[in-house]
């Protein structure tokens, strides 16, 4: 009885409907903003044994899902890092933004180093890793978690802009979560089998994390225009796969 009078003030917003339409536009942008990370966590954990991959993604975004609901526990420490701690070059960086320039500058040298190793995989001096092709489990998780701490504030100083209801964000972010629980397996064994889409994963990292740092400095890029430019490339790209599909088929024919 005394854990329903506890909760109930917590949930009054289930009888207004802005209340819902608020809660159903902040899933959306969860899962869209999801989805920068589920493409790192994908290339990352195809780095692993293929009978580990399928656990490092569990254990990762269950361990991403409990660090965000333990950051909307500190939501108003989370607020407060938009305060400008010193000025430099004319703009007040905050905590905020340097924890999104510190994350742009880790997914653009990820990125990078996994570039070059694609196009000159005899080099072994600078893979992703460090190392030929070998990461560990934790350390797969590690880097998720790492990634994902970038992600996770900005996403939930998003979100406090868009509503004041704190178990609407926790259901938001347990929602979105479970949906990249669910895509991750899939988009991780589309790229594994499709080389060509690494590559544009990869530079869609990259330009993710030429973002975070633009943002970081106080240059705001719209992500629909990000988005729009993902979208475009995976559809030149999806076209290039039919057509070597079609090709391919057609010489198999010939013989």
């Amino acid at each position: 009885m005394q854990l329903i009078e506890f909760l109930a003030p917590h949930f009054q917003f289930v009888s207004d409907p802005t209340a819902w339409v608020a809660l159903l536009t902040l899933v959306v942008l969860e899962i869209v903003l999801g989805i920068d990370n589920l493409i790192f966590i994908s290339i990352l954990t195809n780095k692993l044994p293929e009978a580990q991959r399928a656990r490092a993604r569990r254990l990762g975004i269950s361990a991403a899902l409990v660090m965000r609901l333990v950051l909307l526990a500190t939501i108003s420490i989370i607020v407060q890092l938009t305060t400008p701690v010193f000025t430099a070059f004319g703009h007040g960086f905050s905590w905020r933004d340097l924890i999104l320039i510190a994350g742009g500058l880790f997914l653009v040298w990820k990125a990078t180093k996994e570039i070059h190793h694609t196009v000159d995989p005899d080099d072994h001096k600078d893979t992703m890793m460090g190392e030929t092709i070998k990461i560990s489990l934790a350390g797969a998780i590690f880097q998720i978690l790492l990634l994902d701490l970038v992600f996770s504030i900005d996403s939930i100083i998003t979100a406090v802009g868009m509503t004041d209801e704190i178990a609407i964000m926790y259901i938001a972010v347990i929602v979105a979560v479970s949906v990249m629980m669910l895509a991750a397996g899939p988009l991780a064994d589309f790229i594994a089998k499709n080389p060509s889409i690494v590559m544009l994963a990869l530079g869609f990292l990259l330009m993710i994390g030429m973002t975070l740092i633009a943002d970081g400095m106080g240059y705001h890029v719209p992500k629909g225009y990000i988005y729009a430019a993902m979208g475009f490339s995976a559809l030149v790209e999806g076209l290039n796969m039919l057509a070597r599909r079609r090709k391919k088929a057609k010489s198999g024919d010939g013989h």
